[in-house]
């Protein structure tokens, strides 16, 4: 039987951060809840707006390094946020103590893109829509 409901409500991407304190910093987001538990336990649950799930193939994933970085610098999992400045937005993150990869570049999708390094491991590319060329 199908119905309209969807099959997922929500996604989470679970990021092990060395410094906790530091990517909650660095992030910046707004904090939906946060929990603790035994030997020190702590999570915090960012709102990060819309969440999408996109899966790209290797030729795809070597593209968009390409494009936003000029190398090959990704691992397998990498998060892009949508922020209304990315220029803005890519600053922040570098003053709270993420390490620039990449400075906003114009993608041929028409978007600014940048990318970051964050606590974790983690690859961040912030991405500003710019709409179609006018």
């Amino acid at each position: 039987m199908q119905t309209d409901a969807p099959r997922v409500l929500q996604m989470r991407l679970v990021v092990e951060a060395d410094d906790y304190d530091d990517a909650l910093r660095i992030l910046g987001m707004r904090e939906d809840g946060s929990f603790s538990g035994p030997d020190d336990a702590h999570v915090a649950i960012l709102d990060a707006g819309r969440a999408t799930l996109e899966i790209a193939n290797p030729a795809q994933k070597r593209m968009i390094d390409q494009v936003e970085v000029g190398r090959p610098v990704a691992p397998r999992l990498r998060v892009a946020f949508e922020v209304a400045d990315s220029r803005s937005a890519t600053d922040d993150l570098v003053a709270a103590g993420a390490e620039l990869i990449a400075p906003p570049v114009e993608t041929p999708w028409r978007s600014l893109n940048s990318r970051l390094a964050a606590p974790g491991g983690l690859q961040i590319t912030l991405f500003q829509e710019l709409g179609p060329e006018g």
